[in-house]
């Protein structure tokens, strides 16, 4: 695994895990020099799932990163309830940033570069979108520092099966890899100076601005804004993603709830009380009395001001759990977090899907008032 910071905001890429601050280094064996099988688990929804790709560019600022940029160039993964037919299958990510992500961890040595290219995916490249009428409640997707937008397929394929149209953002420079269409392929570069407040205060400004961009887009488009019910839009966002979620749902005039997957808070609290739905949902360092192992949840509770919001945390999960490296990393040959990865996605799925219905789409949802037989690891505060 990488030695590198599971916080909120890392500053060193961390493609596929990193264990705790002072946590030993793990010996695995070497792989093999078969290349593994790498899949993600099906979505569970009724609905077949189509993707597609757009890269906007913001020629209103530059690019935040990268000195001499006078634009900001993003790619933007949409899925969505699509007609049922053929066509194939949406590739996970690129075959060049496949290759940078499986050599930034020494333990892959010897993995075809290629390997993560191959994943198996669930959702059809560019199939027909289902309409309905009003639209479908968007999904906004945010990922963790160094990770790219891929790394939430998992969620987006699932929220797609279930009845929402879902927009997973790649944050240029803020990812080990992300490629354009021209072929360009651009690496990480946010934060290398180190993780500092006003890093953090930046990464949660930029992540803000790239959403609300988007936003903008998708609305403006004759073939988007038809699919997209704009009353109903929720932000989703693991890691440096989440603290970011949380940011911006309390300042967006669109953003009508937000979950954060174990993001820790930088800055510590919000420019206003949030006032909006709101969920965390976390590892046991995040819980409340964690012994100092991060504050930043109990510092930025007391400003959900909100009639809603739910504060979870999920037993034997590490910071990966809540994203598909929890199942991707043992297909590897890198160990895995206590609670096996499938778990980990189902739980992340059935609890993050319950708080859309219940806010989006009005449906009551029992599984987040109470604890439940069925998922004993999740612990509500």
């Amino acid at each position: 695994m990488l030695a590198a910071s599971v916080l909120a905001f890392s500053v060193s890429p961390a493609p596929l895990s990193a264990p705790p601050a002072g946590a030993p280094t793990p010996v695995t064996a070497p792989p093999s020099a078969a290349s593994p099988v790498t899949a993600l688990p099906a979505p569970t929804g009724a609905y077949p799932v189509g993707e597609t790709n757009l890269h906007l560019i913001d020629s209103s600022r530059p690019d935040p990163w990268v000195a001499g940029r006078d634009v900001r160039e993003l790619m933007v993964s949409v899925w969505y309830p699509a007609r049922r037919g053929g066509g194939r299958l949406a590739p996970y990510v690129t075959p060049r940033e496949s290759e940078l992500i499986i050599r930034a961890v020494p333990q892959l040595d010897g993995v075809p570069g290629d390997t993560l290219a191959r994943t198996t995916t669930h959702a059809r490249a560019d199939a027909p979108a289902l309409r309905r009428k009003g639209g479908w409640p968007l999904v906004v997707l945010s990922p963790g520092m160094s990770l790219p937008r891929a790394t939430m397929t998992s969620l987006a394929e699932e929220f797609a099966s279930r009845g929402y149209l879902v927009a997973g953002i790649e944050h240029t420079y803020e990812s080990v890899a992300t490629t354009f269409p021209d072929g360009r392929t651009v690496t990480f570069e946010a934060g290398k100076a180190g993780q500092t407040a006003e890093t953090g205060a930046k990464v949660a400004r930029v992540r803000a601005a790239d959403t609300e961009f988007v936003l903008d887009r998708l609305s403006r488009s004759k073939r988007w804004n038809r699919l997209i019910d704009e009353r109903n839009i929720a932000m989703v966002g693991h890691s440096a993603g989440g603290q970011s979620a949380a940011h911006l749902l309390a300042v967006s005039r669109r953003i009508k709830a937000a979950v954060n997957l174990d993001g820790t808070y930088n800055p510590r609290t919000p420019a206003r009380p949030l006032d909006k739905p709101f969920m965390m949902v976390g590892t046991p360092r995040h819980q409340p009395r964690a012994g100092g192992r991060d504050s930043s949840w109990e510092e930025f509770w007391p400003h959900v001001t909100g009639g809603w919001k739910r504060w979870l945390t999920v037993t034997g999960a590490e910071h990966m759990s809540f994203v598909d490296y929890a199942v991707l990393q043992p297909q590897l040959g890198l160990p895995g977090a206590a609670l096996d990865g499938e778990r980990a996605v189902t739980i992340t799925r059935r609890y993050v899907t319950a708080f859309l219905d219940l806010h989006l789409k009005g449906r009551r949802q029992p599984l987040l008032d109470r604890p439940s037989g069925d998922f004993p690891e999740v612990r509500i505060w």
